[in-house]
């Protein structure tokens, strides 16, 4: 092996070392800011977008902690879906879209204060 062939086999090695420890680095910062947001007690983001793209499920109240109502949506979207076609999850749509543009545009605080602190199930 020549000396060039040697020295670009230590750079590149070199290189690739950099770059792993580097590529290591940012999956933990990836992964610390993951857990961080899932053990976050205020959950708008969540709730929100779960509102908004699958509100008819009433996702996004099992995760504010309102199982009574989660399942009271789940259940007029499939019972009431079945027997009219799908206007029962239409409706539970509709309610999901208003909830997660309503928990979108309240800030942070107001946001927790209303539906977690004070356990606002509707609207």
């Amino acid at each position: 092996m020549s000396e060039n062939e040697k020295d670009f086999e230590g750079k590149a090695k070199q290189f690739a070392k950099e770059t792993s420890d580097e590529a290591k680095k940012t999956a933990n910062e990836f992964s610390d800011g993951v857990k961080d947001a899932l053990n976050q007690d205020n959950k708008k983001i969540l709730a929100g977008i779960l509102a908004i793209v699958v509100g008819a499920l009433g996702i996004h109240k099992f995760i504010l902690g309102y199982n009574k109502e989660g399942i009271i949506m789940l259940a007029v979207s499939i019972v009431l879906g079945a027997f009219t076609c799908g206007a029962g999850a239409g409706l539970m749509g509709i309610v999901g879209l208003i909830e997660g543009i309503i928990y979108l545009t309240k800030s942070d605080e107001e946001f927790y204060n209303t539906y977690q602190v004070g356990k606002k199930p509707w609207f």
